[in-house]
């Protein structure tokens, strides 16, 4: 058995199976979570590196979910949490319903604050422990026809930066805010966005490459990391554009069929 324990939420795709992947590479024991069967298929990959690894499928939604999570660990010491899970429902917020918008709203805000707010107090008492947590550049733009997600995101990017300066003084505990920009992942399928123009742009980011700069902005302690040179300019012109251009320029991308001549 390793002498570390990482927990990676979200991991059975995406930018979350890559820093699990990362996690058992470099020697962690690893929990992977995700509200899907799938978990488990993930987890028998991540068994390659040699690390103990253990699936749980759980509802990161509600509390009773993230609660699995952590039963999970034991009562082992948990010395990485990467916050990655969040789920998205595309297109116009008056068509969503309520338990599509909630459930957005529950896990990517609800169920993240609650998984920070029980590790991080024990990583405090103890002066150790290492949290990544996956915001986005979406958190800096209204987001015309993704209005829920782009809006859970801002409070993740704000509450993570406040949460940060909090525990400034904490000696050996470091809070990392991971923030990519459209990345090729399941994500657009499951939002139901692939018939929009940034579902099918070619230009999406690769998930392993975000989660290694997110992996090691962790490792380094960093504050946060915005991946990819063109995202990083995105956030800078998001504070010099009026939120209105901003939000019409987020339709122009996210609009259904907005592609199509």
């Amino acid at each position: 058995m390793a002498d570390k324990l990482a927990i990676i939420t979200g991991a059975s795709t995406g930018i979350g199976f890559e820093l699990a992947s990362i996690a058992a590479r470099e020697g962690y024991d690893i929990i992977v979570v995700a509200d899907e069967p799938l978990i488990n298929a993930a987890a028998r990959d991540f068994e390659q590196f040699g690390t103990k690894v253990e699936a749980v499928e759980a509802d990161l939604s509600s509390i009773e979910g993230v609660d699995r999570v952590l039963d999970a660990a034991a009562g082992r010491r948990i010395d990485v949490v990467c916050a990655n899970a969040a789920i998205s429902k595309g297109g116009p917020f008056l068509d969503e319903s309520v338990a599509d918008w909630r459930r957005s709203v529950d896990t990517n805000i609800t169920g993240t604050v609650y998984l920070l707010q029980r590790t991080l107090r024990d990583m405090v008492a103890r002066n150790s422990g290492k949290i990544l947590v996956t915001g986005s550049i979406a958190g800096y733009i209204p987001g015309s026809f993704n209005a829920i997600y782009n809006a859970t995101k801002a409070f993740v990017d704000n509450f993570t930066e406040a949460l940060r300066d909090e525990i400034k003084d904490v000696d050996g505990v470091t809070l990392t805010t991971l923030m990519p920009g459209p990345t090729d992942t399941e994500f657009f399928a499951r939002a139901d966005m692939l018939d929009t123009p940034v579902g099918k742009s070619e230009s999406k980011a690769d998930p392993a490459k975000v989660a290694q700069d997110g992996w090691d902005a962790l490792i380094a302690g960093k504050g946060h990391i915005v991946s990819g040179l063109s995202n990083k300019l995105q956030v800078i012109g998001s504070g010099l554009l009026p939120q209105s251009v901003l939000a019409q320029m987020h339709r122009g991308m996210a609009e259904p069929d907005g592609g199509k001549e």
